[in-house]
């Protein structure tokens, strides 16, 4: 199955926009009902979804450290990478690894 991304409140909607005008699914907070939710409520939607999240907040990094579960996260610290340089290393995620490849681990960008 190809990875379904979940985009956490910190990130651009243009990322989404972009994501899906290249045919990825994705999530953001809002349309999933997680404005404001705590982090852990977000990995368990996107575990519940088998979906990646992407973020620029370092809390996912913490929760990962504490061993909770999780569908995969991809890291960005704020402000290192352009929009464009994000949706390309998005794409080549989701080009080039499997959901399950992706469960429990972390990748940066």
């Amino acid at each position: 199955m190809a990875i379904r991304f979940h985009l956490d409140e910190h990130v651009d909607h243009e990322i989404a926009t972009a994501l899906r005008t290249r045919g990825i699914d994705v999530t953001t907070t809002t349309e999933a009902g997680l404005l404001h939710a705590d982090d852990e409520d977000h990995l368990a939607f996107a575990l519940r979804e088998e979906r990646v999240i992407f973020s620029n907040d370092q809390d996912f990094l913490r929760l990962h450290g504490r061993g909770i579960r999780h569908a995969g996260i991809v890291y960005c610290a704020r402000g290192s990478r352009s929009t464009k340089e994000v949706v390309r290393a998005l794409c080549a995620i989701h080009d080039c690894f499997a959901v399950d490849e992706m469960a429990g681990k972390v990748e940066y960008i």
